[in-house]
């Protein structure tokens, strides 16, 4: 009996989740958009790591190089933000 239950409760999600994603999809994304998305997360994922490096650094020469390599960093994002 209870199989039975799970069974029905696995298919009322399964119908949930199918007609959710009919009435609430979004178009897909263009090939360009997919460029940007892409852009974007690697930039991110840069600062984070030079923020955790500056964060780290005791060598006051190697924590400028980071600093103006994190300015360059926020005015690539900045543009990404500002074209799209």
């Amino acid at each position: 009996m209870a199989r039975g239950w799970e069974s029905k409760s696995i298919e009322e999600q399964m119908e949930t989740a199918k007609n959710g994603e009919v009435q609430g999809s979004k178009p897909p994304l263009t090939d360009g958009e997919k460029k940007v998305r892409h852009e974007r997360d690697v930039l991110k994922l840069s600062r984070a790591y030079i923020v955790h490096q500056i964060e780290a650094s005791n060598n006051e020469r190697y924590t400028k190089s980071l600093q103006q390599a994190l300015s360059e960093i926020d005015q690539k994002l900045a543009t990404l933000e500002n074209s799209h």
